[in-house]
């Protein structure tokens, strides 16, 4: 699966219109899109190195924008969306991330940066549980920008040995960073329930 998602993301990578891509698929990813910005910012990253600071802050900033569009709609159409998303398996991350803004309140959407739980779950809750507008959005860009930095940052550094062996290992570095960012997240939490 992440191998196939790799593949494709190196193709879009290479076109001539690639950070436009990026961006739309940055902002598309935090309000309403399934797939998530690091499958094309890391094979520009790697093929571009010399772009990759450049190509990490277009990701952030159309993220963080994305991320305001989304509170904009948990805001406003939360009881609109509410009966479509109880339906879909959103419901159960958005009921997650309820209980990480109850208690942790802005920093819930710093961690949101590095969860496996879309962003997209985490900007509507925002907005639907009418967090502080401004805090959102700076949390947003410290989670969301130290994410896509530390990708681009990493993947440039690596260059073409680090590509081989990521594009051999992929499918096991997905689920291996799926995974790490689940146990951290409960070990967060079993630490602070106290």
């Amino acid at each position: 699966m992440f191998q196939k998602l790799y593949d494709k993301a190196l193709q879009w990578s290479k076109h001539r219109h690639a950070a436009k891509y990026l961006c739309a698929l940055s902002f598309a990813e935090s309000s309403f899109f399934p797939i998530p910005p690091d499958v094309m910012l890391a094979p520009m990253a790697l093929s571009q190195p010399d772009k990759a600071m450049r190509f990490a802050l277009l990701t952030t900033v159309a993220s963080v924008l994305g991320g305001m569009l989304g509170y904009l709609i948990g805001f406003f159409m939360f009881d609109s969306i509410s009966p479509w998303l109880q339906t879909t398996h959103y419901w159960e991350s958005y009921l997650i991330a309820k209980s990480w803004f109850e208690q942790w309140g802005f920093l819930a959407v710093f961690v949101a940066g590095f969860s496996p739980i879309p962003y997209k779950v985490f900007t509507i809750a925002a907005g639907a549980l009418s967090m502080a507008f401004l805090p959102f959005v700076l949390a947003s860009i410290i989670g969301r920008g130290g994410r896509f930095f530390l990708v681009a940052m990493l993947l440039a550094a690596g260059g073409k040995k680090l590509e081989v062996k990521l594009r051999e290992y992929m499918d096991r570095l997905g689920w291996a960073t799926v995974a790490l960012v689940v146990i951290g997240a409960g070990i967060y939490k079993f630490l602070h329930q106290g």
